[in-house]
């Protein structure tokens, strides 16, 4: 009855309703339509039939059904962030396979406390302080982080570095010959700046600090940072801290007379969906989000039934997507 409520819902038929909230990967239906359904699973609170399930599978006694916590460490609300948003969803679709329930709450709301009592275990998007790890694991030891920057193991993590993105997006843009690269993004002591900024100075290439705009990573401050980075005319590539970013980068440099007499490469981080339909489609590095929310969920699971109690990190490694934003010297 809950499928024919959601396909009520969305206007989708009970068949796509079903691939889409058991399966991440189909291509029965639009990112648009996938991310309706699950939002319409989330409001009416749907939970999936364990028990035909475990009849197919043999078992009489159902699983006890834990219920996972997403924190929003870094965002208040998805809609800021699409990487965080397609990442959630990820995590959403792995819970719901696993037959738990879920619930995602901003790191700040007031209510977040009394929530976390009732909770088996808790997943933390975007790196958070320490102080808030300490209010959080006064809740539950049962805890998992999805991150770019690693933390000093203090609790179980699933990274992809974003100092090492970073350093092979620049090292990308020197190959092609670029020397005076720009940097938009966070410039507090964060991981994508520093492997930004060591990489220029192991390829002793000057960094000139009037290219570099600290932002917080929005589409409307890449539009506005390239604006402004476009007054310098020797420069000729800028990394972008994330994807959102650059597509307001790439909006600046359209809008931009004469642009296409000077070419400036812009390549970022991440790989969202929104990366594969801007104009032009934009050069960026990988983060595989897929993998990291499937390896969260399994680490946090393995705690929660004590298969581990050492803290652990696992890694996974990120790659070029070659593009049309990015152009030889």
């Amino acid at each position: 009855m809950s499928l024919k409520k959601i396909a009520e819902m969305t206007g989708a038929s009970p068949s796509t309703v079903s691939r889409v909230l058991n399966n991440s990967h189909s291509k029965c239906a639009s990112e648009q339509l996938k991310t309706k359904i699950w939002q319409a699973a989330q409001e009416i609170h749907y939970v999936p039939n364990a028990s035909a399930r475990n009849l197919k599978l043999g078992q009489t006694q159902p699983p006890k059904t834990l219920h996972i916590r997403i924190v929003l460490a870094r965002v208040e609300t998805l809609d800021k962030d699409p990487f965080f948003q397609e990442l959630y969803r990820g995590l959403e679709c792995e819970i719901f396979q696993k037959r738990f329930t879920s619930e995602k709450l901003a790191a700040n709301t007031e209510e977040a406390g009394l929530k976390l009592k009732k909770c088996d275990g808790l997943i933390i998007l975007g790196r958070c302080s320490s102080q808030l790890l300490q209010t959080l694991s006064k809740h539950t030891p049962n805890m998992v982080g999805i991150w770019r920057n690693p933390m000093n193991y203090e609790i179980d993590e699933v990274v992809c570095d974003g100092q090492k993105a970073a350093q092979a997006a620049v090292t990308y843009l020197i190959q092609k010959g670029h020397k005076k690269i720009g940097y938009i993004g966070d410039c507090s002591y964060e991981s994508r700046y520093i492997g930004y900024s060591e990489t220029m100075i192991r390829n002793q290439l000057s960094i000139d600090y009037s290219c570099i705009v600290s932002t917080g990573q929005s589409k409307e401050e890449g539009f506005q940072a390239m604006e402004q980075l476009l007054a310098d005319e020797e420069l000729t590539a800028v990394l972008c801290a994330n994807d959102i970013t650059a597509v307001g980068a790439l909006l600046a440099l359209k809008k931009r007379k004469g642009h296409r007499n000077r070419k400036i490469s812009v390549i970022s981080i991440d790989n969202i969906e929104e990366a594969q339909t801007t104009s032009p489609l934009l050069t960026t590095v990988h983060i595989p989000r897929e993998a990291m929310a499937h390896m969260a969920v399994q680490i946090l699971h393995d705690r929660i039934l004590h298969g581990h109690t050492e803290k652990l990190r696992v890694e996974f490694p990120c790659r070029i997507i070659e593009r049309d934003s990015c152009f030889p010297v």
